[in-house]
């Protein structure tokens, strides 16, 4: 119900900002914008009598986008309609396929030959005490932990086959169907709150874009992540009554915390060009390596390696295919937020509130990237460019930018796909512990802004 309620909102206050701005604001070509529009076309702005009498109502909407003179201005658009937009989202599936199908292929492989079990034994005295209605030795904790490892190491096309896997087998133990378990919801927000060492995609844009170094950002990413992902723990562990004050889930965490110290250590001694190497060989090594000890371990257990790898494959392509209807619905309703004007309003509004209490705004002009992010991380990736762009690369509202980008998951994405992949309807509390878990991100990473780049201009 909670989806239900947001998605529903997100529609009605969309359509009404649109009609407000048709209306008062002389923004007649707003509805087509929203349902045939697409991203970059050029949209007249006729703009009303009133904001010609008041040269800074203007000046607003120049600064937004809206350029030229006299009554007739032209506003480009930020995203595509809501036509196009159904486009996006089945063509994003159709490129899931291929990817799910291969993760999931090798999936199947390490559970026919017993490799997921491994790794449910080795980390089920932690998993246990965060998933006490998993039993002990289930195959979701494999699949679990392969999902976290991959977020660890910034193996975004790998996480998603492996927590999509891990939902199918908690699905397993639900025992309502349509109504997420406590580990359903504890998993997906522990996923989304992203734990992450090294953002890479975000150090690659930031190189792209000529930043003087652009792996400074990475530290307080790899901070803000672990603040974001101990707030989910505490909120979801405060809703299902587990106790975490546990000597092997301080263990555990404790563990964690000094590889990724030694990581981290390891890290600040290479250069630029060092770390983008180090990450890439972390990340696509880390790739084959599983690819080598699954087909190993096949070989080993005397299995059909070939035979396991097109059961799992085959899973993967219904898995894109069942997505589809969820995603349309979330990235149409995004869409609509952002052709409609009611992003825009919403930054404007922030800015303003904090320019009259007299406080520092500079991170106002990083704010759209978090605020996007929860939404569609594409449109986020976008926002991070266009900051940049806007402000330079080594700018602070660029770096903050960057910082929100490498923070977390995308909420909403994240709550379609992997419930949608198992036909959940009610994901109770789900949605609001993720959201708080990224405000803790979003203030974190404010913060962690200020303290390493505040003195920048």
């Amino acid at each position: 119900m909670a989806l239900s309620r947001i998605w529903s909102a997100f529609i009605l206050i969309s359509i009404l900002v649109a009609v407000f701005k048709f209306s008062a604001c002389g923004e007649k070509q707003i509805f087509s914008s929203m349902v045939v529009g697409k991203k970059g076309d050029s949209v007249q702005v006729q703009i009303s009598p009133v904001a010609l009498a008041d040269p800074a109502k203007v000046g607003a909407l120049d600064s937004n986008g809206v350029v030229g003179a006299g009554t007739a201005k032209t506003r480009i658009q930020v995203a595509n309609g809501i036509v196009d937009t159904c486009k996006d989202a089945v063509t994003l599936c159709l490129e899931l396929i291929g990817m799910l199908a291969l993760f999931m292929g090798f999936m199947s492989i390490a559970e026919r030959a017993g490799g997921i079990n491994l790794l449910s034994r080795i980390i089920g005295p932690f998993f246990s005490k965060l998933f006490p209605e998993v039993p002990k030795g289930h195959p979701a904790m494999g699949h679990m932990i392969m999902n976290f490892s991959a977020n660890l190491l910034g193996l975004d096309n790998a996480a998603t086959p492996f927590g999509l896997k891990a939902m199918q087998s908690l699905q397993e133990l639900n025992p309502q169907k349509e109504v997420a378990s406590n580990a359903q919801i504890m998993f997906l927000c522990l996923h989304a709150a992203g734990f992450n060492i090294i953002p890479v995609s975000v150090i690659a844009i930031r190189a792209a874009q000529h930043a003087s170094d652009p792996t400074d950002v990475f530290l307080p990413c790899m901070i803000v992540t672990f603040v974001g992902t101990m707030t989910a723990m505490f909120i979801v562990s405060f809703r299902q009554q587990i106790k975490l004050l546990q000597p092997v889930i301080i263990g555990w965490v404790l563990g964690i915390s000094s590889i990724v110290a030694l990581i981290v250590w390891y890290i600040t001694t290479l250069d630029a060009n060092g770390v983008q190497f180090f990450s890439s060989v972390l990340s696509n090594g880390l790739i084959l390596l599983v690819f080598l000890l699954i087909v190993l371990g096949g070989i080993y257990k005397k299995i059909d390696i070939f035979d396991a790898f097109i059961d799992g494959a085959k899973n993967g392509f219904e898995t894109a295919v069942r997505i589809i209807p969820y995603l349309v619905g979330i990235l149409v309703a995004v869409s609509m937020l952002r052709t409609s004007g009611t992003f825009d309003a919403v930054i404007d509004g922030i800015k303003s509130f904090f320019a009259y209490l007299g406080a520092d705004t500079r991170f106002v002009d990083g704010l759209p990237t978090a605020l996007i992010r929860p939404l569609s991380g594409g449109a986020a990736r976008g926002m991070m460019v266009s900051t940049m762009i806007a402000n330079g690369p080594d700018s602070f509202a660029s770096r903050l930018s960057g910082i929100f980008q490498g923070a977390s998951d995308t909420t909403f994405y994240v709550v379609a796909v992997y419930f949608g992949a198992v036909s959940i309807k009610n994901t109770r509390y789900a949605i609001g512990s993720m959201l708080l878990a990224d405000l803790a991100g979003v203030i974190t990473s404010i913060i962690l802004a200020y303290i390493f780049f505040g003195n920048l201009s």
